[in-house]
């Protein structure tokens, strides 16, 4: 398989469900994600600029292939409210073979 085509998740998080929706649905719609699972209800315990902070967000796990990643990130980056948000990837390293091939189709257009 094609690096480019190899499936990967995009780790974000948002701090409401109506922002995460607008963008997961974007992002699908486009063509950049086959999937996006929302999960309201996450509590958060960072340090931000010498203060630890505690918030509620909501979690976003975009499903996309490495040929699209970046533009995933430049999309959630241009559309986040936060100066910094949190954006990470990691890649799939195995699963059911008809799913990973549905990823790479939804995300190939």
């Amino acid at each position: 398989m094609d690096r480019n085509n190899t499936p990967i998740f995009v780790y974000t998080t948002w701090p409401d469900i109506s922002s995460a929706k607008r963008v997961g649905g974007e992002l699908v719609a486009a063509s950049l994600a086959a999937c996006v699972n929302i999960m309201p209800g996450m509590i958060s315990i960072y340090r931000w600029e010498g203060q630890q902070e505690t918030g509620e967000e909501v979690v976003m796990i975009i499903k996309t292939r490495v040929g699209q990643v970046e533009a995933v990130i430049k999309e959630v980056e241009a559309q986040h409210p936060h100066e910094t948000p949190a954006v990470m990837s990691w890649p799939a390293t195995g699963g059911s073979t008809g799913y990973l091939e549905w990823v790479t189709q939804m995300t190939s257009k």
